[in-house]
């Protein structure tokens, strides 16, 4: 006999954008108790990531001075550890410092468990990797919750866990839109000629010739929120040679590329 399943969703502001949840249950109140920590877990990740806002890390990390260690939640210090590695893996494409700001990425030391030591002036934006964190974190919510089933949308980011396989329509505004079946994994699309683009998300392209920016956008398929939206800034900006290189180092996927 098949499990009686529950279905239940919200939709939310949160991270800059609308924040979609579905919950899959077996009863009302844990899908119930899936949303209520998936949207805490996206205003946690906005709280402790905000570039700007007071009483976030990164406005901890600005205001610290040089050389001294600061502690920071571990979520933070996890999205800024693979912002580390995107910024090696694209050999210095991938840069979450504003552009206006003489500090970079590699000006960070981390040290375990949460320890960071900026030892440049920093301006960080984490941007959509933030946010794609976020939807990973608020997954993790849904499943801990003891949900079976999820999915979390949040502009772009997009992750689903469950026994389904999703069906997610990726439009192109160039382009004809293309279907990706996605089950246990995350997409992410960035486009650098979108108008709602969040202004005050000014970085990943310092270093990078923004003539050479590939013009549209780019849908990455991965493990996680997180990854597959850091891998499409390095995709729009970095050197067409090295995408599968990139692409391979997360087992990620480029979606109509």
């Amino acid at each position: 006999m098949q499990a009686h399943s529950y279905g239940m969703s919200s939709l939310r502001v949160g991270m800059g954008t609308f924040v979609a949840v579905e919950a899959d249950a077996s009863t009302e109140a844990i899908a119930r108790l899936g949303l209520a920590g998936a949207f805490a877990a996206i205003e946690l990740a906005e709280q402790l990531m905000h570039p700007t806002r007071g009483g976030s890390d990164l406005a901890a990390l600005r205001a610290c001075a040089q050389g001294v260690p600061l502690s920071v939640h571990p979520w933070t210090w996890e999205v800024l550890e693979l912002c580390g590695r995107l910024n090696r893996l694209s050999l210095g494409t991938f840069d979450p410092c504003v552009p206006e700001g003489s500090g970079r990425i590699t000006d960070l030391e981390l040290r375990q468990p949460r320890i960071v030591v900026a030892h440049a002036p920093l301006d960080i934006d984490l941007g959509g990797i933030a946010k794609g964190y976020a939807v990973d974190r608020a997954l993790d919510a849904l499943r801990a919750a003891g949900c079976h089933g999820g999915l979390v949308n949040a502009g772009g980011d997009l992750a689903v866990f469950g026994a389904r396989s999703r069906g997610i329509v990726c439009r192109d505004r160039l382009a004809d839109s293309v279907l990706v079946e996605l089950k246990d994994a995350a997409l992410a699309t960035s486009d650098v000629e979108n108008e709602s683009r969040p202004a005050e998300h000014r970085g990943y392209y310092h270093g990078a010739d923004r003539s050479v920016v590939v013009s549209g956008r780019v849908t990455i398929v991965a493990a996680s929120a997180a990854i597959a939206d850091g891998l499409t800034k390095c995709l729009l900006a970095g050197d067409r040679a090295s995408r599968q290189s990139l692409l391979d180092a997360f087992e990620a996927r480029l979606i109509g590329g």
